[in-house]
C-alpha cells in the first residue's frame, strides 16, 4: 500500500502538468494560427509577383485533383496570360513547396521556393536566384545534369542532387498542371 502512495502523488502531479501544458499549447496555437496563415498568404502573394512579373493581377485560385494549386495570371484587361502553380515534392530534408510561373506557351516565367527544410549550405542553396534562374524560359521535360547544362537542362547544386531533382520535378509538375488543365 505504501508503494502505491509513493507513486500516486508524482503521477498525479505529472498528469496535472501535462494537462496544463496541453491547454497552454492549444491556446497558443489558437492565438497564433490566424497570424501565421495571414503571413503565409502575404508571402505567397509576393512570390506570385516574383514568378510572374508581367501579371497585373491574379485570379481565383483553384486546386486540381492532384492537390496542385493553380492561380491565373492576368494582364491589365483581365485576360489570362499564364498561371502561377504551387507544387510540393519530397526533397532530401522533407517536402519542398515550389511556386512556378508558367506562360500560355508552357514556358517557365519564374520559380520561387515557398518552404523547405533542406541542409544548410547544400540543399538550402536551391532558394538562391543563381539556381532558380536556370528554369526561366525552359519548357516541360526539364532534366538535371551535373555538367554543363544543355537546352532544357539545369545544373544540379553541388552536393544536393536530390534537392535539385525535387525542385525540377516540382517545376515539371507545375508545367504539366498548367498545360494539362488550362493551356491550349
Amino acid at each position: 500500500m505504501k508503494k502505491i502512495k509513493e507513486y500516486a502523488a508524482p503521477t498525479v502531479v505529472l498528469l496535472v502538468i501535462c494537462i496544463v501544458a496541453a491547454f497552454l499549447l492549444a491556446v497558443t496555437n489558437n492565438v497564433t494560427a490566424p497570424k501565421i496563415a495571414e503571413v503565409n498568404a502575404e508571402n505567397e502573394a509576393k512570390a506570385r509577383l516574383v514568378v510572374f512579373s508581367d501579371a497585373k493581377s491574379f485570379g481565383e485560385e483553384s486546386i486540381n485533383a492532384d492537390g496542385i494549386k493553380l492561380v491565373p495570371a492576368l494582364d491589365e484587361s483581365g485576360a489570362t496570360i499564364g498561371y502561377v502553380v504551387v507544387t510540393v515534392q519530397k526533397g532530401y530534408g522533407g517536402d519542398i513547396s515550389v511556386m512556378t510561373g508558367v506562360d500560355l506557351d508552357g514556358g517557365v516565367t519564374g520559380v520561387s521556393i515557398l518552404s523547405m527544410s533542406e541542409t544548410a549550405g547544400l540543399g538550402a542553396n536551391a532558394s538562391k536566384d543563381s539556381f532558380l534562374g536556370q528554369f526561366v524560359g525552359k519548357i516541360s521535360g526539364i532534366t538535371v545534369t551535373k555538367n554543363a547544362p544543355a537546352e532544357n537542362e539545369i545544373k544540379a547544386l553541388t552536393g544536393a542532387t536530390i534537392t535539385s531533382n525535387a525542385v525540377t520535378a516540382a517545376v515539371n509538375a507545375a508545367i504539366e498542371a498548367a498545360g494539362g488543365e488550362n493551356i491550349g
